[in-house]
């Protein structure tokens, strides 16, 4: 693919060189600075002054002004010219013959310094000298394989090295110690600091002339095999890719980040950063081609001309404009050591917003979306793209010059509804990447709003997720379009958002209520109720809860069993205001003080009682309307009983004055067990319900966590009711043998045996029998070693007294107590473990010892 990355301007036409005498033909060139210094196949030398100009169309055109020009008198070609401008010294090659001229004259240096037997030369532009007033140059000399390092000054000439090469060089360029030769097979490089070479690839100078051009440091372009332009290093390497040039290139020359080569007919240019061929010049006739300090220069052998580099940030426009953005960024990146640091960020960011706009309108999203953010894109710069999307407060404004030639997202996909869909989900997709980013400092507001209009038009779930978590929407912008989109309960969680609970709640409520269409959910009632459930405002909430209990009171009465138990004092519910206001929702009463009752477990007889009494007017109710046991029935005095049976608070004798005269006798029952009145409470259920195993169930869970001395007093009582001589019967007799036999533990075997009619045999009661003997048994061993234990440990303790008596103490009339420094008057005292002695009452009155003050808890008297 072709870009315009030089333009050539004529710089020395042929009237101005040559006139009218065809036979002169330039031979080579040199510029320096403003002076450009021409050497001819007839030995003479002409001086130029090039002013540069920029004319009004912005070309750069240059003016050769001839100052002078110098015949060397050989009648020979003039080969090779460098010049030293810190010398004020030009370099002449001519006639084998490396001579020194003034550069401003053209005048031999009075010296006479020269250079004999060169074939050609190159100054060393990395020179190893040290010296600022001498320039290296290196000479291939007429002897036989042999290169020369000289040092020229300004009035004389040093040999410093001379070295041997394995072949005749030539072609040469130079960098610091090392040379890069031709020879005539191959190419090498040469150290002539260490004299060690190194071959690079073969050669043959014979069939086409050898490149070889120093292009940075340590680093060298050659003319390689196969039409290629090699890049090779000091250490024989290549760091680069080879550039794919014409078969008959007779010149090449770098001008970063391009190579120019030069042919018999054309002028190509080609990439050092994706190898490719970029332009294409004709120039016909063309056989020099130099860089001058930046300068490319072209002569054919009438005229010179200078290619002259278009601003890589022109030429980056240029490939952005053709949308040939992999080109542009390979060469900004390449453009980096060629403009300023801080220069390049600023256009390198641009170049990328550009980039991205251009893959963006190929809907290249992923490529677009990286480019973006590699470039710290302007969001909003996107966004003005969609119509409406920005908010009507916004005062963002298009760069300038723009990124994009597009108007908006209709023009730029020509009114295509697939494709403008799909850029509104790059744009939803990329919006919320970036919104809890840096990229959005700033503009947070715009993104989130912009996200909120994306998601609403689009129907889309990730609406209500923006809604619920932090976020920036405006409302000004976001309540018309959530209306305009019939979006309302979204709307209501943007109001919550924003502190207007009461307006989400007008909202939602029409919609529950058919005022207002919106399926975004189906269990929007059961919201409302998890809504007010931890609203904070109790205003709000009495004012919706008469509302949702007449709904549904099952669902409705969650706004207060489901508030958080840890709200603060001045949302904080009073249950008494709650139990007060659903007097008229029986369901729902019930339901709460259920919650208070047994998930709250709040301990006040009040609220036990009253749900107490209502389960028994619900059973009562029950019971008066059906004839029969239906599972309505049965669950309401399931419910009773539970209650009846794990609540010690309500008020009993209210309810046992309810209970008396009905069929209820399970719960008259429980109702006499919580009184005390085991008798009663085991009559009923044995003689009125007959039902032992209900009886056996009674004892158990009124004696849980009991002494076990009160649940054998209340086995040993329903067994009574069991043999009573009155009222015995064989289904009697069979749940007493049973009830010995089940719980054999829970008696007083000598109890019963004293109890049971003579003419039981031992068989019947066997099982009753045996688990006694097992109980008695196991409580005997249980004693022996708890006796055990229990000798064991006064032993130990035995022998830990006798151990800490084993001090000897001395004991005398002159000893003196520690606390009040008194005489012992009778043997009678207190030890410290310090061994301290202190009168027994002195020890009563104090915890430390003056002298030590040490804390001890437990002195041993010792007399």
């Amino acid at each position: 693919m072709s870009v315009k990355a030089f333009e050539l301007v004529p710089v020395l036409e042929r009237d101005l060189l040559i006139g009218d005498k065809t036979w002169i033909a330039i031979d080579c060139i040199e510029c320096c600075g403003k002076n450009l210094y021409v050497g001819t196949n007839d030995c003479y030398i002409y001086h130029f002054l090039l002013e540069e100009k920029v004319s009004t169309s912005g070309r750069l055109t240059f003016t050769p002004t001839k100052q002078l020009h110098k015949y060397l008198g050989l009648k020979k070609a003039v080969n090779e010219l460098k010049a030293a401008s810190a010398l004020n010294r030009l370099m002449v090659l001519c006639d084998n013959t490396v001579t020194l001229l003034n550069m401003i004259n053209l005048e031999p240096v009075p010296s006479g310094a020269k250079i004999k037997g060169v074939t050609t030369f190159a100054v060393n532009e990395n020179p190893v000298t040290g010296d600022p007033f001498c320039v290296e140059v290196c000479a291939i000399s007429m002897k036989r394989k042999t290169v020369q390092i000289y040092t020229v000054h300004e009035d004389r000439v040093q040999l410093i090295k001379e070295v041997s090469t394995p072949e005749q060089p030539v072609a040469i360029a130079a960098d610091g110690y090392f040379l890069c030769l031709a020879m005539s097979t191959q190419y090498i490089i040469l150290s002539y600091n260490t004299g060690t070479s190194q071959d690079l690839f073969p050669y043959n100078s014979e069939e086409k002339r050898p490149i070889v051009k120093r292009i940075g440091r340590e680093e060298f372009l050659l003319a390689g095999p196969g039409a290629l332009g090699m890049f090779v290093t000091a250490a024989g390497i290549s760091q680069r890719a080879p550039v794919h040039w014409s078969e008959s290139v007779t010149g090449a020359a770098v001008c970063f980040p391009y190579v120019v080569a030069l042919d018999e007919e054309f002028v190509t240019v080609h990439s050092m950063l994706d190898q490719q061929q970029k332009q294409t010049i004709p120039f016909r006739d063309g056989h020099v081609l130099q860089d001058f300090e930046g300068k490319l220069i072209l002569a054919t052998s009438k005229e010179v001309h200078i290619l002259v580099p278009l601003p890589l940030e022109r030429q980056i426009q240029d490939l952005l404009t053709n949308h040939r953005v992999e080109e542009a960024l390979v060469l900004a990146k390449g453009a980096r050591r060629n403009i300023p640091k801080e220069k390049f960020q600023g256009m390198y960011r641009r170049i990328l917003q550009q980039a991205g706009f251009i893959q963006f309108g190929q809907l290249q999203f992923l490529e677009a979306k990286e480019l973006f953010r590699n470039g710290q894109l302007d969001v909003r710069e996107l966004m003005s793209l969609y119509p409406l999307l920005l908010p009507s407060t916004s005062t963002f404004i298009r760069s300038h010059p723009p990124l994009h030639e597009y108007a908006d997202l209709n023009q730029l996909m020509q009114g295509d509804q697939e494709k403008i869909t799909k850029c509104k989900r790059f744009l939803m997709s990329y919006l919320n990447e970036i919104r809890s980013t840096e990229v959005a400092n700033g503009y947070k507001e715009d993104i989130d709003t912009a996200l909120l209009k994306l998601y609403a038009e689009a129907n889309h779930d990730s609406l209500l997720d923006l809604l619920v978590s932090e976020n920036s929407c405006l409302l000004v912008d976001s309540i018309p379009w959530l209306e305009k989109h019939k979006k309302y309960f979204a709307l209501g969680l943007l109001y919550h958002y924003n502190g207007q609970n009461e307006a989400a709640l007008q909202l939602w409520v029409k919609i529950v209520d058919g005022q207002l269409q919106d399926t975004t959910r189906s269990d929007l009632f059961e919201y409302i109720v998890d809504f007010l459930s931890f609203c904070s405002n109790r205003e709000l909430v009495w004012r919706y809860a008469d509302w949702a209990l007449q709904k549904n009171e099952e669902i409705g009465i969650q706004i207060f069993t489901r508030r958080p138990l840890d709200e603060n004092q001045t949302s904080r519910m009073n249950p008494d205001d709650i139990v007060n206001y659903l007097h008229k929702y029986k369901k729902a009463v019930v339901i709460y003080l259920e919650h208070l009752v047994f998930e709250r477990n709040i301990q006040k007889e009040k609220y036990h009682t009253h749900l107490a009494v209502l389960y028994l007017d619900k059973v009562l109710g029950l019971c008066s309307q059906t004839g029969s046991i239906s599972e309505e029935l049965t669950s309401a005095r399931n419910s009773l009983k539970n209650l009846l049976q794990h609540s010690s608070l309500y008020r009993v004798h209210l309810l046992l004055g309810k209970i008396e005269d009905t069929d209820l006798h399970m719960e008259c029952a429980i109702l006499h067990g919580k009184l005390e009145q085991h008798d009663k409470a085991l009559e009923i259920l044995v003689h009125k319900l007959k039902d032992f195993q209900a009886a056996e169930d009674y004892c158990l869970w009124n004696s849980n966590g009991k002494e076990p001395s009160y649940r054998q007093r209340l086995f040993h009582m329903l067994l009574a009711l069991y043999l009573h001589s009155g009222v015995t019967s064989d289904a009697l007799v069979m749940a007493g043998v049973d009830l010995l036999n089940n719980h054999a533990v829970e008696f007083d075997a000598v109890r019963v045996l004293q109890l049971i009619p003579e003419n039981w045999s031992i068989q019947l009661l066997s099982p009753f029998l045996t688990g006694a003997m097992r109980a008695s048994f196991h409580s005997k061993c249980t004693a022996e070693l708890s006796l055990g234990l229990a000798r064991s440990e006064n032993l130990i303790y035995k022998y830990t007294k006798v151990k800490s008596r084993g001090n000897i103490i001395t004991f005398s009339e002159k000893k003196v107590c520690q606390v009040c420094r008194g005489f012992f008057t009778e043997p009678v005292f207190v030890r410290y473990p310090d061994g301290g002695l202190v009168h027994s009452h002195c020890a009563t009155k104090i915890h430390s010892l003056p002298a030590t003050d040490q804390n001890f808890a437990n002195p041993r008297n010792q007399s």
